[in-house]
């Protein structure tokens, strides 16, 4: 059962990364997605259905699309926006490389939008990974799916009446995320810096770590308050509690994967320790199992 278990959640990983076609048996029901938005006003939408969750601002400048999916949801998801505004897409924002979120890039692309990103993900992309997650490897993406325009620190859309800001987080979920904050709208796109309600996916061999993930965190509940509703890179709305509880989690997860490492704890010896039993029922009710968020850990510290 470990084994199967194991096995499925790789394959979770693949899809998320890129790694594994989403024609695969285990993603082919691609046309039975629901798809679904949110208005969070101001013209701002937050748009779900199966990979990283989306972010829009629509209004008389046309539509700001915050990552795109997997590309088989492409023209769904097209259709979906084109519901929302009939203006065109002129800007998508990859908050970082991973293929749920970038999925959908060539596709947008040919509207005539221009993708851009922070520096990293169009390296990353145009490299692909000889080793990535669980031993696989990612392809380099076509040249039609890489960003146009790239950023190494930030930048400022003033677009629909909002100041949209892209602001760099280092070496957090991966070496390229952005988050992006709807100034006047009083929301926030974290990408997969944030997880909510489960433990995250740190993909330390795309330049990710634990600490960075953490700092991301603090940045985004620096940039909050109470009324801010923020949209995770995966899992429902969330708040600014919901950012304290994600920061408060990786926070004890380090401390106690910390403290095996200085006893001289291995890797597997730091696993069998069991050291976040008492925070699985809450936080491990996702792809990401206790085992693989102690690795992760353990190999973020001791890089």
């Amino acid at each position: 059962m470990h084994n199967e278990r194991f096995g499925a959640m790789a394959l979770l990983v693949g899809l998320a990364l890129g790694m594994v076609s989403v024609s695969s048996a285990a993603a082919q029901d691609v046309v039975g997605v629901e798809i679904r938005t949110v208005d969070l006003g101001n013209g701002v939408y937050a748009l779900f259905a199966r990979g990283g969750n989306m972010g829009l601002s629509v209004g008389d400048d046309g539509v700001y699309v915050i990552d795109d999916q997997y590309a088989p949801l492409s023209a769904r998801l097209l259709e979906t926006i084109s519901g929302l505004s009939d203006g065109p897409i002129r800007y998508v924002l990859n908050t970082h490389w991973h293929g749920d979120h970038t999925g959908g890039n060539e596709a947008f692309g040919e509207t005539g939008a221009a993708l851009v990103s922070h520096e990293n993900v169009r390296a990353r992309m145009e490299t692909g990974l000889a080793e990535a997650a669980f031993g696989r490897s990612i392809e380099p993406a076509a040249e039609a799916a890489l960003p146009d325009i790239t950023l190494s620190q930030g930048a400022t859309f003033h677009f629909n009446d909002l100041e949209v800001q892209v602001i760099h987080v280092p070496s957090a979920h991966t070496d390229g995320d952005s988050i992006v904050v709807f100034e006047g709208a009083n929301v926030i796109h974290m990408g997969d810096v944030f997880f909510n309600g489960f433990y995250p996916f740190i993909d330390v061999r795309s330049g990710g770590s634990l600490s960075g993930n953490i700092a991301g965190l603090e940045l985004g509940i620096s940039l909050a308050n109470a009324d801010t509703r923020i949209i995770p890179g995966h899992g429902p709305m969330g708040d600014l509690a919901d950012l304290q509880a994600a920061r408060d989690t990786l926070v004890t997860v380090r401390a106690r994967v910390s403290e095996l490492i200085s006893e001289g704890k291995a890797e597997d010896e730091a696993v069998a320790a069991d050291p976040l039993a008492d925070l699985d029922e809450e936080w491990g009710d996702f792809f990401i199992t206790s085992e693989m968020m102690v690795r992760t850990a353990y190999q973020s510290l001791t890089q």
